[in-house]
């Protein structure tokens, strides 16, 4: 589970991180990044950075409810544990693509990890 401060929920966030960021894809999903977030979080503490914040499209084109909600829970799991590599106010989006359904937790693992480092510019 994300913690709090880490989770995307407002649809301005989401659209903020489509449409504004970059973005990565991979034959399981796309990633969004939008790391020039010049608006403040409101729930952030005085003057301390805004932590970076991930939020999860999965579609029906994925699966059933219980497939989304499986690769919903592989992916903020894979994400939280590389909130520390993302740059502090960065607003992320993981998309699932259709064969997201299908893939284990090391094929979304590589994915995610080869879109990041696209986006983020380290060498795989």
């Amino acid at each position: 589970m994300l913690p709090t401060e880490n989770r995307l929920r407002r649809r301005q966030d989401f659209a903020s991180a489509v449409r504004r960021g970059r973005r990565a894809g991979r034959p399981l999903l796309v990633v969004h990044l939008r790391t020039d977030t010049d608006t403040r979080d409101p729930h952030a503490a005085g003057g301390s950075a805004p932590p970076a914040r991930a939020g999860f499209v999965v579609s029906k084109a994925v699966g059933g409810a219980v497939t989304r909600n499986l690769v919903k829970r592989r992916l903020r799991h894979l994400v939280r544990e590389r909130l520390s590599v993302l740059p502090p106010g960065s607003l992320v989006v993981v998309r699932a693509l259709p064969g997201a359904g299908d893939a284990d937790h090391s094929q979304l693992a590589r994915d995610l990890d080869a879109a990041l480092g696209r986006l983020l510019g380290v060498a795989p």
